[in-house]
């Protein structure tokens, strides 16, 4: 029986199947749910608006329930929840093309004149001279492709040359002691660009019961040594042209979470 926060996402965003199309993944993987995974609930809620805290309120806001001791230490501050943001928003867009409903979002950035700032205008400004046509056509090209896209967005083929390698099984191993699991149906392997965001995204936010410094450990460890380069690569791709100010965007945010993670703790 699906709860209360799967059948609203379900509900808004036209069915089941509507919803599978949305955040890129088989029918049948949502129709198996229960209730929203955790590590979907960032593009669950970017695809349909449910609020996460509706998706998960077991996850979200388990810690308004608690003491007032408990909540000094759950309680996801300004720049956290920022950052949370910025990695659900990158994401979504590596695991699928927007839909018009996001891209209208998305042409309503905006930003102050920092570097990233100036990036949020940028693909601001993309998302407003293209359409979800093009940029359908473009994912693909860049992604999909006719055997293989013009990028590859995995950590094990930036960091060895070749897929499925060491280091996603060291990723692997890190997740299942953190308790993040693989989604039933998915097919992307873990290393994938989107799926490393979007866990990020939900440990910066606070939304995975993990240990303190799992956060650094885990960027450290899986991202920091081929992300950049990565998003470097998608803002020069050929077939970039809205998906370029997104490679800019992940440049830059991954610059500054270099740095930070460069500081001492």
């Amino acid at each position: 029986m699906r709860d209360q926060g799967l059948e609203e996402a379900i509900r808004v965003a036209g069915g089941v199947g509507a919803l599978a199309r949305k955040i890129g993944i088989s029918q049948p993987s949502v129709s198996n749910w229960e209730r929203v995974p955790a590590e979907r609930v960032v593009s669950v809620e970017a695809a349909t608006g449910v609020s996460r805290a509706v998706l998960r309120p077991d996850l979200y806001v388990a810690s308004l329930d608690a003491g007032a001791g408990d909540n000094a230490s759950t309680e996801v501050d300004e720049v956290d929840r920022a950052r949370a943001q910025e990695y659900a928003l990158l994401a979504t867009l590596l695991a699928r093309a927007p839909d018009a409903a996001l891209l209208a979002r998305i042409a309503s950035l905006h930003g102050d004149p920092s570097p990233l700032g100036l990036a949020h205008v940028a693909l601001a400004e993309a998302a407003t001279r293209t359409t979800v046509e093009k940029i359908e056509r473009e994912f693909f090209d860049l992604f999909i492709g006719l055997g293989r896209g013009e990028l590859l967005p995995y950590g094990s083929y930036y960091l060895t040359g070749f897929l499925h390698e060491r280091p996603l099984a060291r990723l692997r191993a890190d997740l299942a002691a953190l308790g993040i699991e693989r989604t039933e149906g998915q097919a992307e392997p873990e290393d994938h660009a989107a799926i490393l965001c979007e866990v990020m995204a939900g440990l910066a936010g606070r939304r995975f019961a993990a240990p303190a410094g799992a956060e650094r450990t885990l960027f450290e460890a899986h991202l920091a040594a081929w992300v950049g380069r990565f998003f470097a690569d998608l803002e020069r791709a050929d077939a970039a042209d809205f998906y370029g100010p997104v490679g800019a965007l992940g440049r830059v945010f991954m610059e500054i979470e270099s740095e930070a993670s460069a500081l001492p703790s």
